[in-house]
């Protein structure tokens, strides 16, 4: 192995500046020659008009805050841009953002017509890749948006869990945590990025498998305004009290896997208690509970009816 081959591999895991560290050695590369022209390949960086500029057709990110982008374009009026866009180049006279479109726009909102910006090369699947991960690493992502994106980056960009955390610099275990959130009843994850329940509430409610139980953790979390010890508290009450159900546990282990799975993702889709009863000639029942008026039309606009 040689110097140049370790020196990336141990920036693995460092997230988007890691991805954009290398960016010197991709202009002076063998692949690079005959397709940038000489000023690109002899500068760091490299001023760019804004007019030759793509958007990102990968970028994830659909809302931009008016208001912060206007305090970003007044600090680009008086200090600059001062960390370059990352952009690749499609022609001579034409580029497509990878990184950096709060800059972009902000710099077009200060009046600028050019902006400094770093070239390097990256296929489609680099661009999702790097644009998934910068978007990962703003600071006001709350913790579903995260689990969110975690799940685009292991399906679109083909990565197992340990994969997705040597990109991220982060353990197994904390994606571990992030994905499992998004298994939580949508009342919850409308808590959370509400910011009324903290990434701690949420690791307490998602370690009770039943969506009936998750609910009532969770409107007592809530309407008490619970700290996380407590709502961890509560959780073990349930599951201390949960051996007493035997009969309810003992008819859901008798049933197949396949239907105990349907069952499960039932109850997660409508935040309820949902039963599945199985007959002999392969038919059976499904049993939606609901509390309250409220409760059933929530229940009935979930389905669409």
């Amino acid at each position: 192995m040689n110097m140049k081959t370790s020196t990336k591999k141990e920036a693995l895991g460092k997230g988007i500046s890691a991805l954009l560290d290398n960016i010197k050695d991709d202009w002076s590369s063998k692949e690079t020659k005959g397709i940038l022209n000489e000023s690109i390949k002899t500068q760091s960086n490299i001023d760019i008009p804004l007019s030759e500029i793509e958007i990102n057709p990968f970028q994830p990110r659909a809302d931009f805050d008016e208001q912060a982008l206007n305090e970003l374009s007044e600090s680009v009026k008086v200090h600059g841009v001062i960390q370059p866009i990352t952009v690749r180049q499609l022609s001579n006279n034409k580029f497509q953002l990878i990184a950096g479109e709060r800059r972009l726009r902000a710099s077009k909102m200060a009046g600028y017509k050019t902006i400094p910006a770093y070239v390097r090369k990256a296929d489609d699947q680099e661009m999702l890749e790097i644009a998934l991960i910068e978007n990962i690493q703003r600071e006001e992502l709350n913790a579903v948006e995260i689990a969110i994106n975690y799940k685009r980056l292991m399906e679109e960009c083909n990565l197992n869990q340990e994969q997705l955390g040597n990109r991220l610099g982060k353990n197994r275990t904390t994606v571990t945590n992030y994905l499992r959130l998004l298994k939580l009843p949508p009342d919850v994850l409308s808590a959370i990025k509400a910011k009324k329940l903290t990434m701690g509430h949420a690791r307490a409610i998602i370690n009770i498998e039943d969506p009936v139980a998750q609910l009532d953790i969770f409107k007592e979390a809530i309407k008490k305004e619970l700290s996380v010890r407590q709502v961890e508290e509560l959780a073990k009450l349930y599951k201390d009290k949960k051996p007493s159900q035997g009969a309810a546990k003992t008819d859901k282990a008798s049933m197949p896997l396949a239907y105990r799975k349907i069952q499960d993702e039932l109850s997660t889709l409508l935040a309820t208690k949902v039963q599945l009863k199985l007959n002999k000639n392969e038919s059976g029942d499904i049993t939606i509970t609901f509390y309250s008026d409220d409760d059933l039309n929530r229940i009935l606009d979930i389905i669409g009816k």
